[in-house]
């Protein structure tokens, strides 16, 4: 016996050897913050594992009004079950800029911070109209060389990250450990893993998903403002949406400090909704125009006729004919805005559907769908 442990032990050990002299070795990481914890991939509340930036709260909160039936409906029982299913934390419906409806599971409250995942994206791409707004960046079509010289003549714009039509060699895929995006999600030096990304195809002619877009666009606006990202969020949206609770940014380490863009803040459904109204409203919250607002009309509509699903920062359906657009993360993190009905929906959780062929899985539209349901049945 004592000599199996004694070669099991000198297996384990020549393969963190290895995982170091590769270079892989963000891999360990990544057991002990996933597997080691009960989980198989990333998860709502991964923060205590991670380096993260603070963004205050407001210094003047805005609560959101109360709808004078507030919560007086009842979810259908299809929406209980597709949130005991999925495990649905938070479930919020605002209408007319109102909560009318709030459900809470397992402990979790109006305050309590869960990742956003790639929701982080629209986040990401307001961002990018507030520096383009403020004169740090001339538009969408400047080149990305003028910040990141490692993309000097490729064609690429800061335009195309924002619409993920970079044409980097990056592959999104959330079951590989050698894979980039694993590596960006637990390595400690994520500026070093976007900067060996290679345009491959030409840029601005398709949408192709990439959290690499976000990440490289984010370093740009940063370079850009010359400041953390986290403290250009703060003063750009957090400060002046009154948002009422902090937040937290995951970085990639002590050291560098940068935030993961692609994904990762931790925040709430009340105050995640608040870009949900921003965009709703073309840049506009309660009388000041924080983004411009043809910057906001051309997000959220489709820069590729054959990708409909996608603006920039934004993802886009329709909703019995109505235009809809919404900001998703991987578990299933929604803000669903249907701005002809003054509706925002917003779900958070421990897991979505499984993919099909559909852009949106199916508990999009379940969440949709029966949202309306309570609230025709409630009108």
């Amino acid at each position: 016996m004592k000599k199996f442990f004694a070669w099991l032990l000198g297996i384990v050990a020549t393969i963190v050897l290895l995982l170091y002299i590769t270079d892989y070795n963000y891999i360990l990481k990544g057991l002990r913050v996933v597997y080691f914890t009960g989980h198989t991939t990333a998860f709502i509340d991964d923060f205590d594992y991670f380096e993260s930036d603070t963004i205050p709260a407001s210094t003047n909160p805005q609560p959101w009004p109360k709808a004078n039936d507030y919560n007086t409906a009842k979810a259908t029982e299809k929406l209980k079950e597709t949130n005991k299913e999925l495990g649905t934390v938070a479930f919020l419906i605002i209408k007319n800029d109102s909560i009318w409806y709030e459900n809470y599971a397992e402990g979790y409250s109006d305050s309590s911070q869960t990742n956003s995942f790639s929701m982080a994206k629209s986040v990401v791409s307001a961002l990018l109209g507030k520096a383009i707004d403020e004169g740090y960046i001339k538009n969408l079509n400047q080149p990305v060389s003028d910040f990141y010289p490692e993309y000097k003549n490729t064609g690429l714009t800061v335009g195309d990250l924002s619409s993920m039509a970079s044409g980097l060699n990056w592959v999104e895929s959330y079951k590989n450990p050698f894979g980039v995006t694993a590596r960006a999600y637990y390595d400690d030096n994520l500026a070093e893993t976007i900067l060996n990304l290679k345009v491959v195809d030409t840029p601005g002619t398709s949408f192709k998903y990439s959290s690499g877009d976000t990440e490289l666009l984010a370093m740009v606006i940063q370079k850009a403002v010359g400041k953390p990202l986290s403290n250009y969020l703060s003063e750009s949206f957090w400060q002046p949406l009154g948002v009422e609770n902090p937040a937290l940014w995951q970085v990639d380490d002590d050291e560098h400090r940068l935030v993961k863009a692609y994904c990762c803040i931790g925040s709430n459904a009340r105050d995640f909704a608040r870009f949900g109204k921003l965009y709703k409203d073309f840049g506009k919250w309660n009388g000041n125009q924080l983004l411009d607002s043809a910057f906001v009309a051309k997000s959220i509509k489709p820069r590729f006729e054959e990708s409909p699903e996608y603006g920039y920062g934004f993802w886009l359906n329709k909703h019995e004919g109505k235009d809809v657009f919404a900001m998703r993360g991987m578990l299933g993190q929604y803000v669903i805005v249907v701005p002809e009905d003054d509706v925002i929906i917003v779900r958070l959780g421990h897991h979505r559907a499984k993919k099909e062929d559909d852009p949106f899985t199916k508990d999009f539209y379940t969440y949709m769908e029966e949202a309306y349901r309570m609230l025709n049945k409630d009108s």
